[in-house]
C-alpha cells in the first residue's frame, strides 16, 4: 500500500518545508563525502578523468552515476587537462626506402585472444626547455587484446636497431598459440627496414602498415600516446634525459597495472589478463 508522503509528514506533524530542509542537507553531506573521495582518487590517479574516476568510487563502495561525477568534477575543478601538442609531431615516413606491407588490420582493434595483434609507433618527448637537441623518442608495442604495453623503448635516436630491441624482445615474450600473431605499425622508414621485417619472417608474423598520412589506422597507439604525455611531459619540465626516462618508465608500470579501463571491464590492462587467464583455467 503505497501511502502519500503529505498523509505521513501530517501523522508525523513535520512539516513539508521541514522534510525537504532535512532532505538537503543529508545529500550535501553525502556530497561531501563523495567530493572528499573524488579528491582523494584524483591525487591518486592524476589522469583519471572522471568515468574513470566513476568506476573507481564504484570499486569502493559508492553507488554513484557518472553525470553527478562529471557535476562535481567540474564545480570543484577537479577535471584532467587534455594534451594539447605545441611542437611539431614526429614522422618517420621518408618515403619508400624499403618493403611497404599492406593494411591487414583495417582498424578492426578488437580481439578476444592475446599477443594476436599488436601495434606499434614512435613518438618524441622533450624535457627541459623542448629545445630540438633536449629531445627524446619513444616506442612501444601494445597488445590490442587488453591494450597492454609488452615493450618498449625510449632513446635518444630513433634508427632501427630503436625499434628492433623491443621487437625482439616481444618475441621472446610471445606465448605458444594455435593463431599467428600481426604487427601493425605506419609506413616509417624503421618498419620497412629488412632487418625489421626478417624479425617477424622468423617469427612467422604477419606484417600490417597503416595507409600512408593516416594515423587513424593506428589509433589505439596514438592514443596511449597522447596519455603518456599527459602523464609525464604535459604537466612536468624534466631537467634533464635521465629525469624523463625515469618518469616514463614509472609510467608504464602504472598504466599497465593501475590504470583501469572502462572497456576492460574497470580493470586495468594486467588485472584484465590475469582474470582472463584464471577464467580459462
Amino acid at each position: 500500500m503505497n501511502v502519500p508522503l503529505f498523509v505521513l509528514l501530517d501523522i508525523a506533524e513535520i512539516s513539508s518545508s521541514s522534510y525537504y530542509d532535512a532532505c538537503q542537507r543529508e545529500y550535501e553531506v553525502d556530497d561531501q563525502e563523495v567530493i572528499s573521495e573524488i579528491k582523494f582518487i584524483r591525487n591518486e590517479f592524476q589522469d583519471y578523468g572522471y568515468r574513470r574516476v566513476t568506476i573507481e568510487l564504484k570499486r569502493r563502495g559508492y553507488n554513484i552515476n557518472h553525470k553527478k561525477v562529471l557535476r562535481i568534477m567540474k564545480n570543484e575543478g577537479l577535471l584532467c587537462d587534455s594534451y594539447k601538442r605545441n611542437i611539431r609531431k614526429y614522422n618517420s615516413y621518408k618515403g619508400t626506402c624499403g618493403k611497404v606491407a599492406s593494411n591487414r588490420l583495417r582498424r578492426r582493434f578488437r580481439t578476444d585472444r592475446p599477443y594476436q595483434k599488436i601495434v606499434t609507433d614512435v613518438t618524441e618527448l622533450r624535457w627541459g626547455n623542448k629545445t630540438t637537441s633536449e629531445r627524446a623518442y619513444f616506442t612501444a608495442f601494445m597488445d590490442l587484446y587488453n591494450c597492454e604495453i609488452i615493450s618498449w623503448n625510449i632513446g635518444l635516436h630513433p634508427n632501427v636497431d630503436f625499434v628492433v630491441s623491443p621487437l625482439n624482445e616481444l618475441m621472446g615474450l610471445r606465448p605458444k598459440t594455435n593463431y599467428r600473431m600481426t604487427v601493425h605499425s605506419d609506413q616509417g622508414f624503421q618498419y620497412q627496414n629488412g632487418r625489421y621485417i626478417n624479425v617477424l619472417k622468423s617469427n612467422k608474423v604477419f606484417q600490417s602498415m597503416s595507409r600512408k598520412a593516416t594515423c587513424l589506422d593506428n589509433a589505439c597507439i596514438e592514443s596511449f600516446f597522447n596519455q603518456l604525455k599527459v602523464g609525464t611531459v604535459h604537466n612536468n619540465n624534466f631537467k634533464d634525459y635521465n629525469s624523463l626516462n625515469q618518469a616514463v618508465k614509472e609510467y608504464i608500470s602504472y598504466y599497465n597495472n593501475y590504470r583501469i579501463k572502462q572497456k576492460l571491464g574497470g580493470m586495468s590492462p594486467v588485472e584484465y589478463r590475469i582474470n582472463s587467464s584464471q577464467k580459462i583455467a
